[in-house]
């Protein structure tokens, strides 16, 4: 997993009333303002924003910029359009996870966001490869700041992207559906995901402040009409504060909405994050990533090789499951926390073996405690599992996310065993 930072840039947002600094990783911001729970309702319900101003943010400006990124990323990213998501994954050569990007072009730069303790390593990895191509690398962090919602349009919730060059900074998580040149292991009818509808929008990071006071204010206000955008016109968003203030009579005030709230609903959707899901030993088959950040069928890139025999050939090592937690101890396993299964042998005692640990974990408001976690493959998916933590074992039922099965879609006919006939 991501270590923390070496710096931490504490935002003006934790001045508000209530508000509760995260630990680790995701320090400088709130982990929650008072109340986890009504805040993780209302930003489902697409009335909250988050402050994940800690948050990284690069972007590749240039002429070769969307050809050079395509080449070294598991992305197809050529035809990338002014305002299009997507998200890219950077492999070592053997395949294994280094980088997950969230990618946005605005015709003029490639915007590249991500967990800030990784932002110094992809700035240098990105300097080192670019050769002799037309390309510049900057990091944005300290102009721009983001924010995330759950909607598809950030208006409704107050928010002006910032626009460089003239195209809204708003990237739309592409989770929901499986993408062109994808592929979804999970076997759900009906994927979670579906219903993530998770932006994140970069605003400048000067009207932090402004907006830290339109929220304690309630001046800060959901668009009414069902999630319609704001008809007001909008300010010019490269110099003006990042919000739209006022009322409506229908209209409702935007909340802020810590961490934790998010963290429970990325969890319920089984979505993978760089910082909580990924190891040293972490391939994108085994989070499912194959399903929005890997286009199958591209050229070339660094780890391909792997990305295809796996995919096409073997199985991933491990799998991504979502436990349900026995709560009835009021413990919480942390990530890290060994998850262990029982091992049965002929004639002799079940024995307790550790077979992955938990890599996130939260409480949801419908769903009670739940979890990831990362575990070897071959654990057959009635198991129950047990998380160690604080010394206690808590049982956990397992929620497929990647199967067993998964890998292995070549239909390649197997051919007979050859070896010496004797005549009858």
């Amino acid at each position: 997993m991501t270590d923390p930072a070496t710096t931490t840039r504490e935002s003006p947002l934790l001045t508000l009333p209530g508000a509760v600094q995260s630990e680790g990783i995701d320090a400088g911001v709130a982990a929650h303002y008072g109340n986890p729970m009504i805040e993780q309702r209302t930003l489902a319900a697409g009335r909250a924003i988050v402050d994940l101003s800690h948050r990284g943010v690069l972007s590749v400006a240039g002429p070769d910029r969307l050809t050079w990124l395509n080449s070294i990323a598991s992305q197809e990213l050529k035809a990338l359009k002014p305002g299009e998501s997507t998200e890219m994954l950077l492999l070592d050569p053997t395949g294994r996870l280094e980088f997950a990007i969230r990618v946005l072009d605005d015709g003029v730069e490639t915007w590249l966001l991500l967990e800030a303790a990784e932002l110094p390593a992809l700035h240098t990895f990105l300097d080192r490869m670019k050769f002799m191509l037309r390309v510049q690398v900057v990091d944005h962090t300290l102009a721009y700041a983001t924010i995330g919602a759950m909607t598809d349009a950030p208006a409704t919730v107050g928010l002006a992207a910032a626009a460089p060059n003239d195209v809204p900074l708003t990237w739309l998580d592409p989770w929901a559906s499986v993408t062109r040149g994808g592929y979804q292991y999970a076997e759900t009818p009906v994927h979670p995901g579906t219903l993530w509808t998770y932006t994140e929008t970069l605003v400048p990071r000067a009207s932090l402040p402004a907006l830290r006071d339109a929220l304690a204010a309630g001046t800060l206000m959901v668009t009414p009409a069902l999630g319609m955008p704001d008809t007001r016109t909008a300010p010019d968003t490269r110099t003006a504060p990042a919000l739209e203030t006022g009322a409506a009579a229908s209209a409702s005030p935007v909340k802020p909405a810590g961490l934790l709230a998010l963290e429970a609903l990325r969890i319920a959707a089984w979505r993978p994050r760089r910082a909580r899901e990924v190891d040293e030993k972490s391939i994108p088959h085994e989070l499912d990533w194959l399903r929005t950040a890997v286009h199958l069928s591209k050229g070339c890139y660094r780890g391909q090789e792997t990305v295809a025999k796996v995919h096409n050939l073997g199985h991933p090592p491990r799998r991504l499951v979502m436990l349900h937690l026995d709560g009835s101890e009021g413990v919480l396993p942390a990530p890290g926390d060994p998850v262990q299964a029982d091992r049965v042998r002929p004639e002799q005692e079940a024995e307790r073996v550790t077979v992955g640990a938990i890599t996130s974990s939260g409480i949801h408001y419908e769903l009670g405690p739940i979890a990831l976690a990362v575990i070897k493959r071959t654990i057959p998916a009635a198991s129950t599992l047990y998380v160690e933590s604080d010394g206690i074992s808590i049982s956990a039922a397992q929620e497929i996310i990647v199967p067993q099965s998964a890998g292995s879609v070549a239909d390649i006919p197997r051919l007979p065993r050859l070896g010496v006939r004797t005549a009858h």
